[in-house]
């Protein structure tokens, strides 16, 4: 059963970081693409970032490039948002996602992801 589960979210103040955690079972995570999306109520969902499977080429929104590193930890079926320098406008629902048909970022945002965590809570604020 293929299954994704978010970690690391939490409130933390303007300039501050945190690490998002999506830790996978039912499948080997490292042979697919992982997507970050994040959710506001009200807006649009974006895709924040994006690691592909064969060569790890890693995309970005441009709202979070400089500031959100994607990674992959292979031995623990994890992949992690770094997000430092944190705004307020970053506040929202962070859900991993991936597609046992996917293996490149290719359109990533668009993509309707088959399999998505349940989401963790990044709150801005001072």
């Amino acid at each position: 059963q293929v299954q994704l589960v978010e970690s690391g979210g939490g409130l933390v103040q303007p300039g501050g970081s945190l690490r998002l955690s999506c830790a996978a079972s039912g499948f080997a995570l490292d042979y697919y693409a992982i997507v970050w999306f994040r959710l506001v109520p009200g807006k649009k969902r974006e895709g924040v970032s994006c690691i592909s499977s064969s060569d790890y080429t890693t995309y970005y929104a441009d709202s979070v490039k400089g500031r959100f590193t994607i990674s992959r930890d292979n031995a623990k079926n994890t992949v992690y948002l770094q997000m430092n320098s944190l705004k307020p406008e970053d506040t929202a629902v962070y859900h991993c996602a991936t597609d046992l048909r996917r293996f490149s970022c290719s359109d990533y945002e668009f993509y309707e992801y088959e399999f998505w965590g349940q989401g963790t809570q990044v709150t801005v604020s001072s």
